[in-house]
């Protein structure tokens, strides 16, 4: 990333996500148009797009954070790829062959015939991916809860936000598998709630998160202790830029489900969500180049808290419904209180380091008297 990206307005970070904004709800508009033949029905689908795009930030400005956080530690080259492959693989990957994906298998038919399905028959459609929750629920939650206590317990961290709580985390971080061992018994104490079938369900899709994200791991260890023989182009970023999609996957798990309590068609979906994934790139690249996460000292501390929850939610989630409006406002609260911590303790070190220097010229005065 160019170091004049401090120097650049905060709305010039955004220029792309404009115009993905105004094609994509022009296609919206179009779709309804199409679909329904009246003006109202083209309105509908205008507001449901914008709704989505709206859910899609509020869900994921977490995510952008944290892909900020890894982002700064890529070579410019494969930060470049990530926010270029990464947003193709991001809005058609997630939004589209996903869902698709997961028809076919659940339907157990074709993808071609999983096509079909949803622009014929988007009821069955939408009952056969909200069959799916459940597994989804259990994976996407486990591999993003790991994300979040992988974050805590680290006995190198010093830099704490609730102190008490952060500082017994990272000294238990010497204890190996720690986190797999709550991970684990949080999975059992839920599964025991569901009826057999669907516990057995639920942990099976839970286990395989929890293996999906120390295969990234181990995935990435490698690549980084290999990176001496490998090309320059490849140093620091492929491991990092596997460890960001299957990431960005499980924050989209949510989102895509919760989509089709809106709309039953994928294409709306599909415009809608995609709209709001390339806002989340917007504020990635926004929040490296200006240095955000250096100069607001617990904002990470907040987006990781975000995560724990968001987790913890898609774990109920298989219990009760809960509504997305709810989810986005938890991680965007915790977020902001973050922030606001982080501006209280700028604020107060400056007033410190004000004192400090004052108190020097006064001694400086008085030896010079």
């Amino acid at each position: 990333m160019s170091t004049s990206g401090k120097h650049k307005s905060t709305l010039s970070y955004f220029t792309w996500s404009f115009i993905v904004t105004a094609v994509g709800l022009a296609l919206g508009a179009a779709l309804g148009w199409q679909t329904t033949g009246t003006i109202g029905g083209m309105a509908t689908v205008f507001f449901i797009c914008t709704v989505l795009a709206v859910l899609e930030i509020s869900l994921s400005f977490d995510n952008a954070i944290v892909n900020a956080n890894k982002l700064k530690e890529m070579t410019p080259e494969w930060q470049h790829r990530f926010l270029t492959w990464g947003i193709v693989i991001a809005v058609f990957g997630m939004r589209i062959v996903f869902p698709l994906a997961i028809v076919a298998i659940a339907a157990q038919i074709g993808p071609w015939e999983a096509l079909v399905l949803a622009a014929r028959e988007p009821a069955e459609y939408a009952r056969i991916m909200n069959d799916a929750h459940l597994p989804i629920a259990a994976f996407g939650g486990t591999f993003l809860m790991m994300v979040g206590l992988n974050y805590f317990f680290n006995h190198e961290k010093d830099v704490h936000w609730i102190a008490g709580l952060e500082r017994l985390m990272a000294r238990s971080a010497t204890i190996k598998g720690i986190e797999i061992a709550f991970v684990l018994a949080l999975v059992l104490t839920f599964s025991s709630f569901l009826p057999e079938a669907e516990a057995s369900t639920f942990v099976h899709s839970a286990i395989y998160g929890l293996l999906t994200f120390l295969a990234v791991e181990v995935v990435g260890g490698l690549l980084d202790a290999s990176q001496k023989t490998m090309s320059a182009a490849a140093k620091g970023g492929l491991g990092a830029f596997i460890y960001l999609e299957v990431l960005d996957a499980s924050f989209s798990f949510d989102g895509v489900i919760g989509a089709f309590a809106l709309t039953q068609n994928l294409f709306v979906i599909a415009i809608g969500l995609g709209i709001g994934a390339m806002y989340v790139r917007s504020m990635t690249i926004m929040l490296v180049e200006k240095g955000t996460l250096a100069e607001y000292r617990y904002l990470e501390h907040g987006a990781f808290y975000a995560i724990l929850i968001l987790s913890v939610i898609m774990y109920v989630q298989t219990l009760y419904h809960i509504p997305e409006v709810i989810t986005g406002l938890g991680g965007a609260t915790l977020i902001g209180i973050s922030l606001w911590s982080s501006i209280r303790y700028n604020r107060r070190e400056k007033a410190e380091e004000h004192t400090r220097k004052k108190m020097h010229a006064q001694k400086e005065q008085q030896v010079q008297a």
